[in-house]
């Protein structure tokens, strides 16, 4: 086997460990009860909470748990295709390539101002949602950093060399 070949299979073995770690698990319990919780809200004391507000409020209400509905249902489905992984439903490169479909983006800014009349338990939501989308995404680029041809493995990310020491580091634990 070639040694950039070894490496790879070192890499995909490294982020399908990554994806069955009990740090996953933690997050994927997480990301779950957020969805539940959210929906809960959306659905109870949130529409009463929504008639309360005025109409600038009001649209930003929805604005934003819209925005908010869109993150956990593509967190939610980030999880599930990994809870796949982890439970030997679907190899990581397959993972690899559904997870294309769902958009990890970066949260679009509120309208600040605006956000801090919303009721404080959708604010609560909201900033819950965006810390968890910001640990999956660093997460997703870890995992599928070893499914990117090598050339293209660092993408210019500063931190490249810190995740290979990582990865080395974890190698070497485990191996």
């Amino acid at each position: 086997m070639s040694d950039q070949a070894h490496g790879d299979a070192r890499l995909v073995e490294f982020g399908e460990r990554l994806a069955n770690s009990a740090a996953f698990s933690g997050l994927f319990r997480e990301g779950m009860d957020l969805v539940e919780e959210t929906a809960a809200y959306l659905d109870g004391p949130g529409r009463v909470e929504a008639k309360a507000l005025d109409r600038p409020a009001s649209l930003t209400y929805a604005t934003e748990s819209m925005r908010l509905t869109t993150r956990l249902m593509q967190l939610a489905s980030w999880l599930l295709l990994h809870r796949a992984v982890k439970e030997g439903e679907m190899t990581l490169s397959q993972a690899n390539r559904e997870k294309a479909k769902v958009k990890l983006s970066a949260p679009e800014p509120a309208a600040g101002d605006m956000l801090l009349r919303l009721p404080s338990q959708l604010q609560d939501l909201i900033a819950r949602s965006i810390e968890l989308q910001s640990r999956v995404r660093r997460l997703d680029a870890t995992i599928h950093s070893s499914h990117a041809p090598s050339g293209e493995r660092s993408g210019g990310n500063p931190l490249a060399p810190q995740l290979n020491r990582l990865r080395a580091a974890f190698e070497r634990q485990t191996g």
